[in-house]
């Protein structure tokens, strides 16, 4: 049976003081590897050569005092934990050196056995814990790294032979090359279009969660006219209608902005009713100085009253409907929102319609406080 073997922990004291360096060895030799050095000098050139979890040093040294060293090294040797012991009440130095990171914790002088025993263990501890936190940030960006090349592929590797497929079905009912009797290229392409929407959401989401929030100048007249001009093109049988009042200068993160119109002009078309004879959608913004107040609204089948808390939840679909969604687009909407700071609700009538109501911050207001 093997048997597990505790780490040594490796300590650094510094002091300038011979008796109190012989005392602390004599009492801690048998459980742990101990340095020690006279002076910060000595000390600095033990750090550079010995790898130690935990440096103990006193405060009233002459030439540098251990806050001072402590404050010099935390740069170069953030990780091992720092004790200070000090025989003097110096709190404006000692609150200092605490806040600022630059010590773990302080002991009195002469210090108790006992007590600086477990302020070692429970240094150790913290250090450990430090060390593992490190190695899971590192494994995590490496898994993010990875999800980046994931997503690259999906927009690139996935998309390019789909981009293809749909090429050559469409240049085949142009020249009518293809017999089709049971409109087997109608399903291929319905299907490959599913299959690249979903692909886009994806790209969509990956990109929404991984952006920086951003504040830039949005003119919603602009932005909203350019989006709207895009659904017409997809489907020009519905009644789009806008509103925009906008008196006051808008400050925001466009991209998220465009992301959240996008996704909920996408489902108020997908969801129209076949027998809407004027089918229709509306957008109405209200700016002022602390925030945009939207309304989007669409006359379509609307949303059963017990899904509505449920909407806004990865793939979720709806059951009212045979124009089944990829679950994704109402999440990112909300998702996008939480991120700038923003809210959303939404009230429906199944076979009437659906009215979201949205406000987002005006970072602009913000931007006048600080630079008041």
């Amino acid at each position: 049976m093997k048997s597990s073997k505790r780490k040594v922990i490796q300590i650094l004291y510094i002091d300038d003081e011979l008796n109190n360096l012989l005392a602390f060895k004599a009492a801690f030799r048998r459980e742990f590897e101990i340095y020690t050095a006279q002076s910060a000098n000595e000390g600095l050139k033990l750090l550079q050569e010995i790898p130690v979890q935990i440096i103990i040093s006193d405060q009233r040294m002459p030439g540098c005092s251990g806050v001072e060293f402590f404050r010099s090294i935390v740069d170069r040797y953030p990780d091992p934990i720092r004790i200070l012991i000090t025989g003097y009440t110096d709190s404006e130095a000692l609150i200092d050196a605490i806040n600022n990171g630059h010590i773990y914790r302080y002991l009195s002088k002469p210090w108790d056995e006992m007590e600086l025993r477990n302020a070692i263990h429970n240094a150790f501890d913290t250090y450990q814990t430090r060390k593992q936190l490190q190695v899971n940030y590192e494994e995590l960006q490496k898994t993010n790294d990875e999800l980046s090349r994931f997503t690259y592929s999906l927009s690139h590797d996935l998309r390019s032979p789909l981009m293809s497929i749909l090429g050559i079905i469409k240049l085949s009912k142009i020249e009518q090359s293809v017999v089709d009797p049971n409109g087997y290229l109608d399903i291929i392409e319905q299907s490959v279009n599913k299959l690249d929407g979903f692909i886009l959401k994806v790209i969509e989401y990956y990109q929404n969660s991984r952006s920086e929030n951003l504040s830039e100048t949005i003119e919603f007249d602009t932005l909203l006219s350019e989006i709207v001009e895009n659904f017409k093109l997809q489907n020009n049988t519905i009644n789009y209608q806008t509103a925009i009042e906008q008196p006051v200068p808008f400050r925001g993160d466009s991209f998220r902005i465009s992301v959240i119109f996008n996704n909920l002009i996408s489902n108020a078309v997908k969801y129209q009713r076949v027998d809407e004879l004027v089918p229709a959608i509306w957008v109405k913004v209200n700016v002022d100085s602390s925030r945009a107040l939207i309304t989007l609204g669409d006359n379509g089948i609307g949303i059963l009253n017990e899904h509505l808390d449920q909407i806004f939840k990865l793939f979720f679909r709806a059951k009212n409907t045979k124009r089944t969604g990829n679950g994704i687009g109402l999440y990112i909407v909300k998702d996008a929102l939480t991120k700038i700071g923003g809210t959303i609700s939404v009230q429906s009538k199944l076979n009437k319609g659906t009215v979201f109501e949205i406000s987002i911050p005006n970072l602009a207001v913000e931007e006048r406080v600080l630079c008041e």
